[in-house]
């Protein structure tokens, strides 16, 4: 019985390392967007403050 559940941790421990890369992987994909855009969003506001336009609404 012993060597079943061996087998079956080295079934699933490959799924889960997978899984797990491809989590941090994603989310780190996630918040460089969200920061790039929140950056996008402030240098354009900057640059409608200094030529004087109205911020977008």
């Amino acid at each position: 019985m012993d060597n079943f559940w061996l087998a079956v941790a080295w079934s699933i421990l490959p799924t889960l390392g997978v899984s797990v890369v491809f989590f941090f992987v994603l989310r780190g994909i996630i918040r460089f967007d969200r920061t790039e855009r929140k950056v996008h969003a402030k240098i354009e506001a900057e640059e409608r403050a200094a030529r004087g336009l109205p911020p977008r609404a």
